[in-house]
């Protein structure tokens, strides 16, 4: 599953368009290193995304295509 997808679907980012454009500037890293937003997301990488002044790290548990919003909590776990 693409980045952006990802982020957007388990609610790190509401909207997948702020998903892209973080991934654009720079604001997101996958395994430390700056990724683009087609990135393919597996289970165990870790996602840092910088929000302003602090930054959320979270590791991918599950890939789903799509998700209800009490189960989107599964997909990561913060680091």
């Amino acid at each position: 599953m693409r980045l952006d997808k990802f982020l957007k679907v388990s609610r790190i980012i509401k909207r997948r368009t702020v998903a892209n454009e973080a991934c654009d500037g720079g604001r997101v890293l996958v395994n430390d290193r700056p990724a683009k937003a087609s990135l393919n997301v597996k289970e165990g990488d870790i996602i840092e995304v910088q929000f302003g002044n602090r930054s959320v790290k979270a590791e991918v548990l599950k890939v789903q295509e799509s998700t209800k919003k009490e189960d989107a909590g599964e997909m990561y776990r913060y680091l």
